[in-house]
């Protein structure tokens, strides 16, 4: 059609409306035969505006193709006033990141602006391998063509590994609750859960914050945040009873996700380990909160409760042969004037967990150079003394405080900057990665509800991207660029993994860093997509060379 501008685009292409992408397309893409693969579509209509135009996948690959619109969003915080350079934009606007599926009504081209789509191939039964042409068509109302592109994509005859690394995102199930107005753990409630589970499955998230007790994350001190309190606690005097029944719900649907680790919620408030989180208990017949601010986490009320409920919780544990998949936390992000709360609460903890790990984001070394935690979850921008020590079984983790140098997720930053995460967590062998905002709609300390389709930043609380990687959409979950890049990061993770088992880490090693003028880092690194990509395509042409 005359006017009407079309280019294909890899997924690490963000697409403003005012700007014409001048990023690399996808190439001659190869994929293996359990891996997502997407790409994008943009289009312009310079002279007209076209309603109701539709996107078609065709070729031998379309049944396992997902079509949905790039749609923009409000950004006002879109980074740091000093930020680095390796951001698209500064300033607020409209920026490109909610996934939507395509209207019944079909997609809107208003004229001079460019739109793209987001085409993935999602192998819920393995792709034929093979090499395909996968054909995109923009068709009217009448099933008229407008325009067409065509693509190839090859499939490898191979499959990546099981994923080995453990990778969370704090779920926030009140979030849920307070956006949808559902009571906690009703029937619509654990419907809810159950979708943003089973999205976070989907996307390379197999371990699941566990809300034994709520959570006592991003709080304002002596405010609540709403209860969300798996374990039900009946005080008599000095003694507690525990059910466990609805845990047990919990663990149920989560294993029937795929989920297969269990992150117990911190047991200790945030900053500090100064006080208990919010515990409530059916108490004289009525439900009254025990446990708060105003206890001391060091006092001998608190230590006795958890001196009975960790015991019948490790019973719990290992009745549901969880005993390999449980992880406990102590306080997060703890500071150096926190050392001796954390040590105390700490203490605590240990006369019953030593079976188990017990792991905190921190990035002060001298809490794991002094023994106060055994596993510690450096910033990615702290990492290099637990790195220089030797840490085994290292983790890492981002979130508003990294954003100079480092890989980061924020909407206004490139998403190869996302991507190369898979790359540094494979060189350096990490064993876990940890963010806190999978889906968080408060503002900052949960001190009100907010609507992340207007409001991307918390109330200015984090720069856009920090704090969900899912919205809230009517029929469930929302997907975003972001969870689908991050999850790229993590297919390129399994793809190094299964290079080496088929060549050697040397090899892979060598491959990887053979064009670099300085060794792969955590804040050194290339910043073109064209490098990830064309990187990827090496990796896969060396599996098919080893197989």
């Amino acid at each position: 059609m005359d006017g009407l501008q079309t280019k294909l685009l890899s997924s690490l292409e963000k697409v403003f409306l005012d700007e014409e992408p001048m990023g690399p397309g996808p190439g001659r893409a190869t994929v293996l035969t359990n891996e997502a693969y997407g790409f994008q579509w943009a289009l312009q209509s310079k002279n007209h505006k076209l309603d109701e135009v539709y996107v078609e996948v065709t070729g031998p690959l379309a049944d396992w193709a997902a079509v949905r619109a790039v749609s923009v969003v409000p950004v006002e915080y879109a980074v740091q006033i000093d930020h680095d350079g390796f951001v698209l934009r500064d300033r607020p606007g409209l920026f490109p990141d909610r996934l939507d599926p395509i209207p019944c009504h079909g997609l809107k081209l208003l004229p001079g602006q460019w739109r793209s789509v987001w085409i993935s191939l999602e192998p819920k039964k393995l792709l034929p391998a093979g090499v395909h042409e996968v054909g995109v068509q923009l068709k009217d109302r009448e099933d008229f063509v407008l325009a067409e592109d065509k693509l190839t994509i090859e499939v490898i005859d191979a499959e990546l590994p099981a994923q080995r690394l453990i990778h969370t995102q704090w779920l926030h199930c009140d979030c849920l609750a307070s956006y949808y107005g559902l009571d906690v753990f009703s029937d619509e409630h654990w419907e809810r859960i159950e979708q943003f589970i089973e999205t976070a499955v989907d996307h390379g998230i197999n371990m699941i914050l566990t809300p034994i007790f709520t959570p006592p994350l991003d709080t304002a001190v002596g405010a609540e945040r709403p209860t969300v309190q798996l374990v039900d606690v009946e005080k008599r005097g000095d003694e507690y009873q525990f059910d466990f029944k609805r845990l047990k719900q919990w663990v149920q649907i989560c294993r029937r996700l795929g989920v297969e680790y269990f992150e117990f919620a911190h047991l200790f408030t945030q900053w500090g380990a100064k006080h208990a989180p919010k515990i409530v208990a059916m108490e004289d017949g009525a439900e009254t909160r025990i446990f708060g601010w105003d206890t001391d986490a060091g006092g001998p009320e608190y230590a006795g409760f958890l001196d009975q409920f960790l015991p019948a919780l490790i019973d719990f544990i290992r009745a549901e042969g969880l005993e390999k998949n449980s992880y406990f936390h102590v306080s997060d992000e703890p500071r150096p004037e926190h050392m001796e709360s954390y040590g105390r609460a700490s203490s605590i903890l240990k006369r019953h967990l030593t079976d188990f790990p017990i792991m905190d984001a921190l990035s002060d070394f001298s809490f794991y150079e002094t023994g106060l935690v055994e596993k510690p979850i450096p910033a990615n921008n702290h990492i290099e003394p637990f790195l220089e020590a030797g840490v085994e079984g290292l983790w890492t983790y981002y979130c508003v405080s990294q954003y100079k140098q480092v890989a980061q997720r924020f909407m206004s930053m490139p998403s190869q900057r996302s991507r190369i995460l898979g790359w540094q967590l494979y060189k350096f062998a990490v064993e876990g990665f940890l963010h806190w905002g999978y889906n968080f709609y408060y503002s900052q300390y949960s001190r009100q509800l907010i609507n992340p389709f207007y409001i991307t930043d918390g109330l200015a609380f984090a720069p856009a991207g920090d704090t969900f990687l899912v919205y809230p959409g009517q029929d469930g979950p929302l997907e975003s660029i972001r969870i689908k890049v991050l999850r790229e990061a993590l297919q390129d993770l399994r793809a190094l993994e299964l290079l080496q088992s088929l060549a050697g880490r040397e090899t892979v090693m060598e491959l990887m860093e053979r064009d670099l003028d300085q060794p792969l880092t955590f804040s050194q690194y290339p910043q073109e997509a064209q490098w990830l990509l064309q990187k990827r395509q090496a990796v896969n042409e060396e599996i098919v060379k080893r197989m």
